[in-house]
């Protein structure tokens, strides 16, 4: 049997390492990480999503850049890495969630959903002639009324958090929520929180960081019922951080 060179071992998605690495679902979360941050915070009265958006050309309508996502009325998900797969992700996320309700006629459950979309993901890393999506989400929205949050990862895994990041500011912003994230707080006090870390984070890159950057989407937890923020609305809680 002839040796295989350790670069050999990247050529291929169902090949692992001698160390029992897939370097081919390392290299879907390093897309992650180049991507734009996105955040998701559940507070006392609602779920916030937030997000950067780079804006390459004045020519860019902004609105057509979407980093956010309405996956049903209760359900929404935040997504960093390519946007392609992404969008692919989402797609399926909605598919779901509408087969859900035509089949029980009740709205999906957050947790289920989760786990359905991390499946697909899982089995794009075990077949041949495929490559993993290079996308994470975070899945947010209302389960029995109770908020849920989960981040999904290019490998199928899948996390739940009172707060959470992606893309590639996640450490940094992590590191803010820890220190000030309170399960008591607003969504008002969220948003601030979400808009400040993804300010800071963001800024080293974009000097011209202007609140057309940012998309912001609420599930307020007396309706349970997403909607997006205006770009006014944003600039009112951009102009007080």
């Amino acid at each position: 049997m002839y040796p295989v060179s350790a670069q050999a071992y990247d050529r291929t998605i169902i090949l692992f390492s001698p160390d029992g690495r897939l370097f081919q679902v390392e290299y879907a979360k390093e897309a992650v990480k180049r991507g734009a941050s996105a955040v998701s915070i559940i507070c006392n009265d609602g779920i916030v999503f937030a997000s950067y958006k780079y804006i390459s050309s004045s020519l860019i309508v902004s609105k057509s850049v979407e980093k956010i996502f309405s996956i049903d009325k209760h359900i929404a998900a935040a997504t960093s890495g390519l946007v392609a797969d992404a969008r692919r992700l989402v797609d399926l996320a909605r598919q779901e969630a509408q087969r859900h309700v035509v089949i029980y006629d009740e709205p999906i459950g957050t947790g289920y959903l989760s786990k359905k979309i991390a499946d697909t993901l899982q089995l794009y890393t075990q077949y041949g002639g495929v490559r993993p999506f290079g996308a994470s989400l975070l899945l947010g929205g209302y389960e029995d009324g109770t908020p849920r949050l989960f981040e999904i990862e290019p490998s199928g895994a899948i996390t739940e958090y009172t707060a959470a990041a992606i893309g590639s500011g996640k450490q940094e912003l992590e590191s803010i929520f820890e220190k000030e994230y309170k399960e008591s707080m607003g969504v008002d006090a969220a948003i601030m929180l979400a808009l400040k870390g993804l300010k800071k984070t963001t800024e080293k890159e974009d000097k011209k960081i202007r609140p057309e950057n940012f998309d912001v989407y609420i599930i307020p937890s007396k309706t349970r019922e997403g909607k997006p923020l205006s770009v006014e609305e944003v600039r009112k809680y951009y102009n007080k951080i």
